[in-house]
């Protein structure tokens, strides 16, 4: 006979998972928080710009022959009035450039200037020091085990 408390129903255990993973979450969300304060505050302490500008710069470093404002708002799943705003400060400070779409009069690419690029190297040079310097508990194949695990629940959102 099994002694009192050491049965668990598969509902128990259901409900066990659950909140592990709930937990699993929570400092998850926490962690993620921490390193993006970090962020924030070294961005703007050693090249005195922003989080989400350096965000644009990297998605438009990707893509050498420019976005289109809605697919720039679609890589960085941000609204396109989030992204007007920044571009428009970017353009002002020489860091990315507007091309019209031959055909299409309402339609622009954004992308890069030579200074942009420049400019995004140096910050994404220290950008991954900073990132290899707050996560440099995990080894690289715990990195690699996380990285292939997220993409997992990413490809999961992306099919419903």
């Amino acid at each position: 006979m099994a002694q009192r408390g050491t049965d668990t129903t598969p509902e128990d255990a259901g409900a066990e998972a659950s909140k592990a993973r709930l937990r699993m979450w929570l400092r998850m969300l926490k962690s993620t928080r921490q390193v993006e304060a970090v962020l924030r505050e070294r961005l703007r302490a050693e090249f005195d710009t922003t989080l989400p500008r350096f965000d644009v710069m990297a998605a438009l470093a990707r893509y050498e022959s420019g976005l289109k404002m809605s697919a720039l708002s679609g890589v960085l799943r941000v609204s396109n009035g989030n992204v007007t705003g920044i571009v428009d400060r970017l353009a002002e400070d020489g860091i990315v450039v507007r091309v019209q779409v031959p055909g299409d009069r309402r339609a622009s690419l954004v992308r890069l200037t030579r200074k942009g690029q420049e400019e995004f190297a140096r910050q994404a040079e220290a950008h991954e020091a900073w990132i290899g310097e707050l996560l440099s508990d995990f080894s690289a194949e715990e990195a690699d085990t996380l990285s292939d695990r997220f993409d997992a629940v990413s490809h999961k959102e992306d099919e419903t």
